[in-house]
């Protein structure tokens, strides 16, 4: 194995070599779809929407301060407000124009290729007390909304040996597995689309480690999975989308 061949994907000098007049966006191809779509008949939850100020009032520089990766959850819940919250803070849109959808984490050209699934055990309603329905959901960023994409006994276990038995991937309350969707940056920046993926994924990482210091929960950034084992469970081709970074979440 050639280590220089994978140094030379963390450089910026294949931009040089791009001829960027024969991407997509330059022969007029039409922009790639913002959010994956969805049968109008598939079963949503709506999540809530507030000033998140006034519940989740922690300084920046204390986010920062306690940040650290947490591996040991207890059984409490995450309410639906903590998970809207979390969402929003991930992957949340600000502004929906056209063909972009500005969020809160950055993205190279606003192009966003990643989706967020969750693998939900112990998420409740604050609203109604219920447990929200175990399984696996999608997040639909543009209304803000959760979709219920399947339920699979042993999700649990399967998550554990889906990170090569790391425990604490099925003992959370949730578990964020985000994908990529990589032609949703090729369009734009063809060959030099895969660094800032990468890129794109640790953004969203930063801030869910800082959003779950506001709410009271613990993470942990994934990045050591079996690629074809996860994307299996998640119903992913594993071609034109992909798992690339998980992140349980649980009290502690």
């Amino acid at each position: 194995m050639d280590l220089n061949q994978y140094r030379y994907f963390l450089k910026d000098s294949i931009r040089k070599t791009i001829d960027f007049s024969k991407t997509d966006q330059n022969k007029g191809i039409d922009t790639p779809p913002i959010e994956k779509p969805y049968s109008p008949d598939a079963k949503r939850i709506e999540l809530i929407t507030t000033d998140w100020h006034e519940i989740y009032d922690i300084t920046l520089s204390e986010a920062i301060k306690n940040r650290e990766s947490r591996r040991k959850y207890n059984q409490d819940p995450l309410t639906l407000m903590e998970l809207s919250f979390l969402l929003w803070a991930t992957q949340g849109v600000r502004l929906y124009a056209g063909n972009y959808a500005f969020r809160n984490v950055p993205s190279a050209g606003c192009r966003h290729a990643l989706e967020t699934y969750l693998a939900v055990f112990n998420v409740e309603s604050s609203q109604t007390g219920k447990e929200l329905e175990p399984g696996l959901y999608r997040y639909l960023p543009l209304t803000h909304e959760l979709l219920f994409e399947f339920s699979k006994e042993n999700l649990s276990d399967e998550m554990i040996m889906a990170t090569f038995g790391q425990n604490f991937a099925g003992q959370s309350a949730v578990t964020f597995i985000w994908s990529a969707i990589p032609y949703r940056m090729e369009w734009r920046y063809g060959l030099d689309s895969h660094k800032v993926i990468a890129m794109d994924a640790g953004h969203v990482g930063q801030n869910m480690y800082l959003a779950c210091e506001a709410i009271g929960a613990g993470t942990c950034a994934i990045g050591a999975y079996d690629q074809e084992y996860l994307d299996e469970l998640l119903r992913l081709d594993g071609k034109d989308e992909f798992s690339i970074y998980l992140a349980p979440v649980g009290k502690y």
